[in-house]
């Protein structure tokens, strides 16, 4: 509440002392610029239990309409329990649940399979039967090419620069990794020639693994498909940046014609506050513009729920050290990852996502000042839809134009609402009053608040 007040008081102030920003936003309602999906912007979900974390929620991430969610198959999976053994029945749980949202599972592989890596230690990367590694990993991949799950992308390791403090039992250096990649990537296609492989998933896209492993395969030494990383940062432009940096990079290697996805990535959550659950909703549509306009394929945010770990789980893959870190980030420490929480109620953010589900299909012309904003044709709704936001700690007077209309029009608004009290949809998404705007009366004001965040939406008929 001292956090609303504040905002309010600064709108308020601002206002009264007529310095309130000024922006303009302008769609070109007839000019389409090619096709947006916005799909492509997907989620995840960490690798905290083999349990389906968020099974209960099906229905909200299919309203989302992502085209993949990020699983990490982490060792409590316990997929080679014994060598030439495998047990693939647990991670099917995760698998289907992924595919009733109708995304497809993006399959990170961070497992440590105990015959093959009998003492614990994070930079013991290399099992002690490539062969018996190579037939596991086949033996997965062609276990949901013949369920008919249709995956496509296979990621080799999870932020292998840090290991055990980004959640994995394996730390690499460039030399081992990509040895490691070639064993895995050319299992993956053994069993599915049409597959992806990619990585490396880094913690920091700066580690000398990421040029490593471009040389590699530039050579011809193992096929690339794509390449990931990751950042946590509270500044959308840090994250564009790194998009920017590894698009550099990638320029070095003409040979390499590869997909680029973050699929990790958040606020600076390493700086809890309550502030971020308001903030998150205009950062999560600022950043996730950003990547659009940066070119990037895909994105992956961090994660889906926030889930409490077993400490005794780890324990059987990961050092003391390890475990104490892994347990105390997830157990002891206050967590705003999740769309949802650790009692799986919805978060703000969750609506960020659904109301850019609805800026989707055939991408309109904006033109913007002071603040940003995207508009789409949904052909299956029959529908144009203009999000604005203002990323902001300041209120933002907003005069919006909409051109090229043929008759008089009907506007509805949709204002999403981090503040309320409750988080139930109709709480969260509050219906404004509609406008209705004209060929010669095309132009309407409204302020929005600080991190504010609208919909504007007509029907075409």
């Amino acid at each position: 509440m001292r956090l609303h007040s504040s905002l309010m008081c600064v709108a308020l102030m601002a206002a009264a002392n007529g310095q309130s920003r000024q922006a303009t936003v302008v769609i070109s309602t007839n000019e389409v610029t090619g096709p947006l999906d916005m799909g492509r912007m997907a989620v995840g979900q960490g690798g905290l239990s083999e349990e389906p974390m968020w099974e209960s929620r099906v229905a909200e991430i299919r309203a989302l309409r992502p085209k993949i969610v990020r699983l990490f198959i982490q060792e409590y999976f316990n997929l080679l329990p014994a060598k030439g053994k495998y047990n693939f029945a647990t991670l099917d749980r995760s698998v289907d649940l992924i595919l009733k949202t109708g995304a497809k599972p993006l399959m990170s592989i961070n497992f440590k399979p105990q015959v093959l890596y009998p003492k614990i230690d994070q930079d013991i990367v290399e099992p002690n039967d490539w062969g018996e590694w190579e037939r596991l990993i086949t033996a997965m991949v062609k276990h949901y090419k013949d369920r008919g799950a249709g995956i496509q992308y296979w990621e080799v390791a999870n932020e292998p620069d840090i290991g055990e403090d980004g959640g994995c039992p394996l730390r690499f250096n460039p030399d081992n990794y990509v040895t490691y990649y070639k064993h895995t990537a050319e299992a993956v296609l053994r069993a599915d020639p049409q597959a992806k492989v990619g990585g490396p998933a880094l913690a920091n896209w700066k580690s000398p693994i990421l040029p490593a492993l471009l040389e590699f395969c530039a050579k011809g030494n193992a096929p690339l498909h794509f390449v990931s990383w990751h950042i946590y940062s509270s500044k959308p432009e840090e994250i564009r940046g790194t998009i920017d940096g590894v698009k550099k990079l990638l320029a070095k290697y003409p040979s390499l014609h590869v997909e680029t996805m973050l699929n990790e990535w958040n606020l600076a959550l390493m700086k809890p506050g309550a502030e971020n659950l308001i903030i998150q909703p205009a950062y999560l549509i600022e950043t996730i513009w950003n990547m659009i306009e940066a070119g990037l394929d895909y994105s992956c945010y961090y994660h889906i729920r926030d889930y409490h770990v077993e400490a005794a789980t780890f324990a059987k893959f990961f050092s003391k050290h390890g475990v104490a870190f892994m347990a105390g980030w997830w157990n002891r420490m206050p967590q705003y990852h999740g769309l949802f929480d650790f009692q799986n109620e919805v978060r703000p953010a969750y609506f960020a996502f659904k109301l850019l589900s609805r800026v989707s299909g055939q991408r309109l012309k904006v033109e913007t000042e002071g603040v940003h904003a995207i508009a789409a044709h949904d052909e299956l709704y029959e529908s144009k839809n203009v999000l604005v936001w203002n990323f902001s700690n300041e209120p933002v007077r907003t005069t919006i134009e909409f051109r090229g209309l043929p008759k008089a029009t009907r506007i509805n608004r949709i204002k999403l609402d981090a503040r309320a009290p409750l988080p139930d949809e109709s709480s969260r998404l509050k219906v404004q009053e509609p406008v209705t705007v004209s060929p010669t009366d095309a132009r309407r004001e409204f302020v929005l608040e600080p991190y504010g965040v609208e919909l504007w939406f007509y029907s075409q008929s």
